[in-house]
């Protein structure tokens, strides 16, 4: 396996995403989800094809996307769906948005788990529903569900889950055993489950993996499964999000959905996404050992240069979930980074109030930018 070309910062600091135009070009932008990468050669020809052959216009349906991401899912996670299963749109907020307006009534309460992605907190009120919160818990072993919160949440009337499968900022990936007992509350109550797994194509080691709707059958009854190519190929941009929907009542969600929802996708993005999953997989595994090599330099940069951060190593995708509350930089570390060390990191109040003094690090990029910014990191402690 050839190893990943890796960019440096002059070529970088040419792209016009708002990784690279949010702050200064003094600033080492480690925030917002986005990977340094180049894409992948089968990603880019494909859009580069389609825009080659003048097919920029609107989408006829999943077309190929369903076949490649069920192929990808059989590979990798030993999940077998049906690629009739596949529905498209523009992202996975909006798939997550129109999923909960099918099941939800004005004021039902959705549950989310904080700390967690922070547009969570706002989809389901765009959607007609209200917020209701079942923190993780953490102990000394790591994160993990609140089942009896979850249980008492759906047996007081909550009517949905947003549920994040990997969880971002933590990189937790949820066990069969903890799905498997989420889905049976699921169907006691009659609630719906909408899973996110965007984060899942980036799970070290993929086996660990579960989808949620190869739990159960109750899973597949209740559940809704939203993800997209975005963050394991880098093409948030490119806007096509998948729904999956694999029981009658589920799939009549999708069904009852407007036209206009599919109509949304880009056709380069469909395109894009259905190459990652059926040709991209040699790039996904070098980018996941550019990841690997990386969560563990930061465990060692900050061991060495900050060790009054604490940092449990990720299971999934590039983002590290920081504990700065030894810096004594106030509930929100990152203002106090960003303005001392020139180092942009996601606030952790973001993810909830279980965030305070916490800081989200995307370390998907070259080992020198994470070696600069936890350098600069280190540096800030003495202004």
């Amino acid at each position: 396996m050839t190893e990943l070309a890796l960019e440096p910062l002059d070529v970088l600091r040419r792209r016009t995403s708002a990784k690279w135009r949010t702050f200064p070009s003094d600033v080492l932008p480690l925030f917002v989800a986005e990977m340094d990468y180049p894409l992948a050669p089968a990603v880019a020809r494909a859009m580069i094809g389609r825009i080659e052959a003048s097919d920029v216009g609107y989408v006829s349906g999943p077309g190929p996307v369903g076949p490649a991401f069920a192929g990808f899912a059989q590979r990798r996670w030993n999940w077998k769906l049906d690629p009739e299963d596949v529905r498209t749109t523009t992202d996975v907020s909006v798939a997550i948005v129109e999923t909960l307006r099918q099941v939800l009534d004005p004021g039902d309460e959705v549950i989310i788990t904080p700390p967690v992605y922070p547009p969570f907190f706002d989809l389901p009120v765009e959607a007609g529903g209200t917020i209701r919160e079942v923190p993780l818990l953490q102990d000394d072993a790591g994160w993990s569900l609140d089942l009896d919160g979850l249980e008492t949440a759906f047996a007081t009337g909550a009517k949905a889950l947003l549920l994040c499968n990997p969880h971002n900022p933590l990189g937790l990936v949820h066990s069969r055993e903890v799905l498997d007992a989420v889905a049976r509350l699921a169907g006691k109550y009659g609630a719906t489950v909408v899973s996110d797994e965007i984060h899942a194509p980036l799970v070290y080691t993929a086996k660990d993996f579960t989808p949620f709707l190869s739990v159960s059958e109750d899973a597949r009854a209740h559940g809704v499964c939203v993800t997209a190519a975005s963050k394991g190929w880098n093409i948030a941009g490119s806007k096509c999000a998948l729904m999956i929907a694999s029981a009658p009542e589920t799939r009549l969600l999708l069904d009852e959905m407007p036209e206009e929802v599919g109509f949304r996708t880009s056709i380069l993005g469909l395109h894009g996404a259905a190459a990652a999953y059926a040709e991209g997989e040699e790039w996904l595994d070098r980018v996941l050992a550019v990841l690997s090599s990386n969560r563990e330099l930061l465990r060692a940069l900050l061991s060495a240069e900050l060790p009054e951060v604490g940092y449990r190593i990720p299971d999934a995708s590039y983002l590290a979930w920081l504990d700065m509350r030894g810096l004594g930089w106030g509930t929100d570390p990152a203002a106090y980074a960003l303005e001392k060390a020139r180092v942009a990191l996601e606030p952790g109040l973001k993810f909830g109030t279980a965030g305070a003094g916490y800081a989200r690090l995307n370390f998907g990029c070259a080992p020198d930018v994470l070696e600069e910014a936890v350098a600069r990191l280190s540096a800030a402690r003495a202004l």
